[in-house]
This record gives C-alpha cells, sequence and structure tokens, in this order.
C-alpha cells in the first residue's frame, strides 16, 4: 500500500512509471537480456521506495510493518486461518 500522505498526482505517476517499469521486467526476461532486466528490476525497488511501499514504514502508530511477511507468518496468522476456512466452505 502506497502511504496514503503523497500527493495523488505523483502518486498516480509513479504508479504507472511503476507499470512500466514491471513491464520492462517482462520484457527483459523474454529478451533474455539480463542488464535490462537487472536495469528495471532497479528501477521497480526506486518506484516503490518512492511510493513508500519498500524502505521506513510511512505511518507513526508503532505498528510493525507486516507487508513482506506471509499470512501464514504473521502476527494474525490464527485469525487469518479462522478465515480460510469460511472463504473455502468450511462452515
Amino acid at each position: 500500500m502506497a502511504n496514503p500522505g503523497l500527493d495523488e498526482v505523483k502518486r498516480v505517476h509513479r504508479v504507472g512509471q511503476l507499470m512500466g517499469a514491471r513491464r520492462a521486467v517482462g520484457d527483459a526476461k523474454k529478451a533474455i537480456d539480463p542488464e535490462a532486466e537487472a536495469t528495471a528490476h532497479r528501477a521497480v525497488d526506486e518506484l516503490k521506495q518512492a511510493l513508500a511501499e519498500r524502505g521506513p514504514v510511512w505511518w507513526g502508530d508503532g505498528s510493525p510493518d507486516l507487508n513482506r511477511h506471509m499470512a501464514k507468518n504473521a502476527l494474525n496468522a490464527d485469525w487469518y486461518a479462522s478465515l480460510a476456512r469460511f472463504d473455502h466452505g468450511g462452515l
């Protein structure tokens, strides 16, 4: 999730750039061009940081950053597991 405090115009522009960088990763993989792929991956990382999706947390309430955790390994794993039962017709 991007920082909701970002200026909307800048956010939209950066998201567009991020989508282009992700396409560049795919194009480089198809072309089997490791140098272009590495450049595209760096662009993706830089844009994700600019959107505050990576890097230091943008919120200030002391909550941990769980974005890079699988739900089954997160602090709320038991709660998530209980949802999975409902989602798959368990009850």
